[in-house]
């Protein structure tokens, strides 16, 4: 076997032991190291103990592997509301408060997921598919609160104005949190001061 068919037979070897998810995974962590300049294909491919020409097997090029990124993001955020969405307890009280702790337990749990889209949020600036699936997870999530207000007030303007509030402090919530220093228990705090004045007292 000569030269080039040994390289040909070891690219394909590296290729196919990894996935698409493999260079993904690592593609999300240089963006919350760093943002969306920090990817870099060969620095992902070192992380990976594989040569560069192995990343070819699985995208086109550096602007593919950042398309595939962002429509991964995408969909699990969608398939996240759906989930969210089809939890009904026959208490739409209960129900509502269960899409805030799950707000607030993906922000604690896993701070990385805050800051790729703090960083998608800051790229779209530039990027025009970016800002179309914002607006797409955006309409996404107001509507699902939307969805669970109208169960508790009955009114589709009420509905919808008090799921743009609730965004927005959940939104807001996750830029408190975010920060490196914050006082005790302040992820409690924000929940229980929205699940209060946004949820519970809504009812009558």
């Amino acid at each position: 076997m000569d030269t080039t068919q040994q390289k040909t037979k070891s690219l394909t070897a590296e290729g196919a032991r990894l996935t698409r998810d493999n260079w993904l995974d690592e593609a999300f962590k240089a963006v919350v190291a760093g943002g969306f300049e920090n990817v870099k294909v060969l620095a992902i491919a070192e992380k990976l103990k594989v040569t560069r020409g192995s990343f070819y097997w699985h995208f086109s090029d550096h602007a593919d592997l950042i398309d595939s990124l962002l429509m991964r993001w995408k969909l699990q955020q969608l398939a996240f509301d759906a989930h969210l969405q089809a939890n009904q307890s026959g208490d739409p009280i209960k129900d509502l408060n269960y899409v805030v702790d799950e707000a607030f337990s993906q922000a604690g749990a896993a701070m990385e997921n805050l800051r790729f889209e703090q960083a998608m949020r800051a790229m779209s600036q530039q990027n025009a598919d970016a800002a179309q699936m914002l607006v797409e997870v955006d309409a996404a999530r107001i509507a699902l609160l939307q969805s669970k207000f109208f169960l508790i007030v009955n009114d589709q303007k009420k509905s919808r104005d008090l799921a743009a509030l609730l965004y927005l402090a959940i939104v807001g919530s996750y830029q408190a949190l975010s920060r490196p220093v914050n006082p005790p228990n302040i992820r409690q705090y924000l929940q229980g001061l929205i699940s209060h004045y946004l949820v519970e007292k809504q009812v009558g």
